[in-house]
């Protein structure tokens, strides 16, 4: 690991608005000294984040006596500069450690940081030893830990004891950002109860408890509705009635962290796994699709298929699932974040919004079978052919009477549809991960503000949780309006008394609202602006400019060859004028630009991928990682600035 660590670099001190989780105190990096620090730079909005979240629980409990990890929040979008919303997000995603309230990205700029996440790891000492970018670092992490541990203690500059982390009061309510709901057969509402990591049934009247089913502790757990385990599930969807007596469940339950569908029998509350294995699918890594050592051979024929499902020689593409390809059954393949769940007649099968990895699957229990629908795993707003198209974070589902699944693309703000017939997607509104506004009126024209929900209107006008603006927007014959302002983060819609009615899941207030739309239908046409998010600007000069992206394989392991190349580079603009020369995709980690010295400034919108396996010739089946990274670099054209622009992808 020692190859991959930084030149010893003083670490900047922590500068932002404020600290959260530390009982008011601010703190700096004198604070901190003899401790093992890991900055994670981090927004709320973001999937990679939150995954990264996850990945550091079980470290930062086991070194919580050493190792200090400071939240850097710095955020994309204009809600997420909130204090009270990051508050609020602290509290949902349960970060257990100081969070550094950073609106300004005073401190993202001093340590150069370019994509969400990026961690940096800082010694006892206060130097920089490690800066590495997105999600999956987490072996690294611990290699990195274990040896600063070894090296400081003993030189002495170790420290062991509390760190300033200060655990907020707990709060109370039958609701705890709530995600989604459904109606039941009954009558009765059932809620993805996220923060109590549990499904709430209510009565009818959205308040009054009638059951749980899950303990309220976070894991992965069948069972009875006393002994269940969730973590944060999202999307519920309705089983159709014709496959509950086959399926044995009548709910099916989008588990987001833990990376799996559950199925819900409404007779005793009992859980059941339905796909997933509890594990995260990683893009590229070679044991995607395995649960046990137990299916060791069977396993092996399964990945022989998955190795040439791309072109032949290209490792990369290789590694990366491709729409209608041969995948294992859903019980033993990995998901990753499924966000959302609906029924579609046409396909035969659940959709799934995996927002983890940016695509739609199909899920068809009946035939045991769960598969790529949509989305090449790159994020980003592309239409056409669902094989080829672009996602990013899709949130929210809703199937319309006409069989078009409509779809919360969150990170690019967007509302799109998919045609589940032709296999095609559409986007109505939505430029791409960096516009986002609160503005009505034409459909080319008008802004959400990462909306996670979606339902269909009895008139078939669709109707969105727009939920960074706190509002319920209305998209209808090519127009959007705004029916409703001031939620508290609202994820989910279900349309009640023949469209008479809306019930909103407040997330952020903890309750259902409902809103009569008697009144509401012609809508509110407001106009709050158009924004597009605010990053330091990197300055480069006109002309010829040489990227760079430097990648180094994580400790044990090497670039992975073996079937051509093993690395892959697509560049793209906005505006897309901004590049006369070196768009599009090719092998190399490095490319020469030529940026257009009459477009000032725009958006570089750089995808790299690099393969990698482990390097011990005593292995002979070595396992297979593809390691990805999406930057996208604000620049502006100066005369004789920098012409080399160096992104870092670590293994």
């Amino acid at each position: 690991m020692r190859e991959s660590r930084l030149p010893r670099v003083r670490a900047s001190e922590l500068v932002g608005r404020g600290w959260l989780n530390t009982g008011g105190r601010d703190v700096t990096l004198a604070d901190l000294r003899g401790k093992i620090v890991l900055l994670d730079f981090w927004t709320f909005c973001c999937i990679n984040c939150l995954h990264v979240l996850d990945e550091l629980r079980e470290l930062e409990e086991q070194h919580r006596d050493v190792l200090v990890i400071v939240g850097v929040h710095s955020p994309k979008f204009v809600h997420e500069a909130d204090p009270v919303a990051l508050a609020a997000a602290v509290e949902r995603y349960e970060v257990h450690h100081p969070v550094l309230d950073d609106p300004q990205l005073v401190t993202w700029s001093a340590y150069t940081a370019r994509a969400w996440p990026t961690l940096v790891v800082i010694d006892p000492e206060g130097y920089v030893v490690a800066q590495m970018a997105g999600e999956g670092h987490k072996r690294n992490v611990e290699i990195l830990v274990g040896e600063l541990i070894a090296e400081h203690e003993a030189k002495g500059t170790l420290h062991r004891g509390d760190g300033p982390y200060v655990p907020p009061a707990p709060a109370e309510g039958t609701l705890r950002f709530p995600a989604k709901a459904i109606v039941l057969p009954d009558g009765h509402l059932l809620v993805a109860d996220a923060g109590h990591h549990s499904l709430a049934e209510l009565e009818a009247d959205g308040e009054t408890l009638v059951r749980r089913i899950g303990s309220g502790e976070r894991g992965l757990v069948d069972g009875g509705p006393d002994q269940a385990r969730f973590s944060e599930p999202n999307g519920l969807c309705l089983v159709p009635d014709e496959l509950r007596s086959v399926l044995g469940y009548d709910v099916l339950v989008a588990d987001t962290v833990n990376h799996a569908l559950r199925g819900v029998r409404l007779a005793d509350g009992s859980v059941t796994t339905v796909a997933g294995t509890g594990e995260q699918y990683m893009v590229g890594a070679a044991d995607n699709f395995l649960a046990s050592d137990e299916d060791e051979d069977e396993a092996d024929e399964e990945l022989a298929s998955v190795a040439v499902i791309g072109e032949p020689g290209d490792a990369v593409a290789g590694l990366t699932a491709r729409a209608g390809t041969f995948v294992p059954g859903p019980r033993r393949h990995k998901l990753s974040s499924p966000w959302d769940v609906a029924w579609s007649e046409p396909l035969g099968a659940f959709v799934v919004a995996m927002a983890g990895n940016h695509t739609l699957w199909a899920f068809d229990d009946k035939q045991g079978s769960i598969d790529l629908l949509g989305g090449t795993m790159n994020e980003g707003l592309l239409d056409g052919p669902l094989h080829e198209a672009w996602f990013a974070q899709p949130s929210g589902l809703a199937v319309a009477s006409d069989d078009r699944i409509w779809l919360a693309d969150s990170e690019t703000s967007a509302l799109r549809w998919v045609d589940p017939v032709e296999r095609t997607v559409h986007t109505v509104v939505g430029e791409g991960l960096f516009d986002f506004g609160h503005r009505d009126g034409p459909a080319a024209e008008a802004r959400l503000q990462h909306p996670l929900g979606v339902a269909v209107l009895p008139d078939g006008s669709v109707v969105v949780a727009d939920t960074y603006n706190g509002a319920v927007r209305r998209y209808a014959d090519g127009e959007v309006s705004t029916l409703a302002t001031d939620l508290a983060e609202p994820s989910g819609i279900v349309v009640l008394d023949g469209g008479s009615t809306l019930l909103v899941v407040e997330s952020a207030a903890h309750r259902l609202t409902r809103i009569a739309l008697a009144a509401r239908l012609v809508g509110q046409i407001l106009d709050s602006g158009s924004h597009r998010t605010q990053r330091p600007v990197t300055e480069l000069a006109p002309g010829e400019v040489r990227l760079d992206v430097v990648f180094t394989p994580a400790a044990g392991q090497k670039y992975d060859d073996r079937y051509g190349p093993s690395t892959r580079l697509q560049v793209s603009s906005t505006p897309p004028g901004l590049l006369l020369d070196g768009a599009g995709d090719d092998v190399p980690l490095d490319r020469v630009l030529r940026l257009d010295p009459t477009v000032t400034e725009g958006v570089l919108h750089v995808t790299a991928h690099a393969a990698s396996c482990d390097a011990d010739p005593a292995i002979e089946y070595p396992a297979c990682h593809l390691n990805a990274q999406d930057w996208g670099v604000p620049i502006r054209l100066v005369e004789g600035a920098p012409a080399v622009l160096t992104l870092p992808l670590h293994g």
